[in-house]
């Protein structure tokens, strides 16, 4: 999974809703973009938008053989900087880099290039299929998390599932074993990081507009990674350049392709389809690096991906609940 710069994995559903941001807080001229009910369509989107990811996982481990992570993170969040500063300034609603929360606007970016870097990192020494599967386990931090940050009351079956799905990363990663390798946590922090930035997205969500927080990002991971690249840096040949360069523009893609696909359904109708992405990256490991995932890892997945569905359902049946006592207000 490529640690997103948008919400790709963990759906938004798993987030707890806060209060809408005050009137006065909110940017003027703010247009929501139409929503539309055709699920189907929404479906194949998400599902494309993983073929993307997992190409840009792919080409990402390609890489490690060669450059460093940091500078293979660099090349891919210089790449997002160049497709989104002009398409952000384009608009005409107002200065993009104008914020209310500047703070949560880079702990969000930290947490991204962290998840990045950290992912990648792990791409260097695991096969793509296990490294993949652990990093799915951010639904479950995000479930930790919004307890720590947002004071959310999490019930007994999703501390269950989020258990469980911890459970199934230890499946993968075996410590004690002798297939257990310390790279095997790279993942685990990525997707921490992933999550910690997920549960501020929602804490901006209301306040900033979403082309601000992609902008910021953007420049917070290049800012992060240009102080860090300079001491590992490796002359790249053009060829190298110009798979850094897919790997910007498909990571790019595929989070673009996420967010329309989020504008024909709900987010819990698409977060099961997130998971095909281990279906694409499992088959371009066998491919391209004779990576054929084992029982352990099959095993894992399985129990990561059944408690992220479950953590899912859990997430939609409180929603729905609470729309119901809103719905019958405090008389019913």
């Amino acid at each position: 999974m490529s640690p997103p710069i948008l919400p790709v994995t963990a759906s938004a559903d798993q987030i707890p809703a806060l209060p809408a941001a005050p009137a006065s807080l909110r940017p003027a001229a703010r247009r929501a973009p139409q929503r539309t009910d055709r699920p189907f369509r929404g479906i194949a989107l998400v599902i494309m938008s993983t073929v993307f990811l997992g190409c840009s996982d792919a080409l990402s481990k390609y890489l490690t053989a060669t450059l460093p992570p940091a500078e293979i993170a660099w090349i891919r969040f210089l790449v997002y900087v160049l497709i989104m500063l002009p398409v952000a300034f384009w608009r005409p609603s107002g200065n993009v880099l104008r914020t209310r929360r500047p703070g949560l606007q880079v702990l969000r970016g930290l947490g991204l290039v962290a998840s990045s870097l950290f992912f990648i990192w792990g791409l260097a020494y695991l096969p793509i299929a296990g490294a993949s599967a652990t990093a799915f386990v951010a639904p479950m931090f995000v479930t930790g998390l919004s307890v720590l940050m947002l004071g959310e009351t999490v019930g007994v079956r999703r501390w269950i599932a989020t258990l469980v799905g911890l459970a199934g990363v230890l499946i993968v990663v075996r410590p004690g074993s002798s297939a257990f390798q310390l790279a095997a946590f790279f993942p685990i922090a990525s997707a921490l990081g992933w999550a910690f930035a997920l549960v501020l997205t929602r804490e901006i969500a209301g306040i900033d507009r979403p082309a601000t927080t992609m902008t910021y990002s953007a420049l917070v991971g290049l800012a992060v990674l240009s102080a860090i690249v300079p001491f590992v840096w490796v002359p790249p040949s053009w060829q190298q350049v110009g798979i850094a360069s897919l790997i910007g523009i498909a990571s790019t893609l595929g989070h673009w392709i996420v967010v329309m696909a989020y504008r024909h359904a709900d987010a819990s109708v698409l977060a099961p389809f997130t998971y095909s992405q281990l279906v694409w990256v499992s088959l371009l490991g066998v491919v391209m690096f004779g990576e054929i995932p084992d029982r352990w890892t099959i095993a894992g997945a399985t129990v990561i991906i059944s408690s992220g569905l479950y953590i899912a359902h859990r997430e939609r049946v409180r929603k729905a609940q609470m729309r119901d006592v809103v719905e019958r207000g405090p008389s019913a």
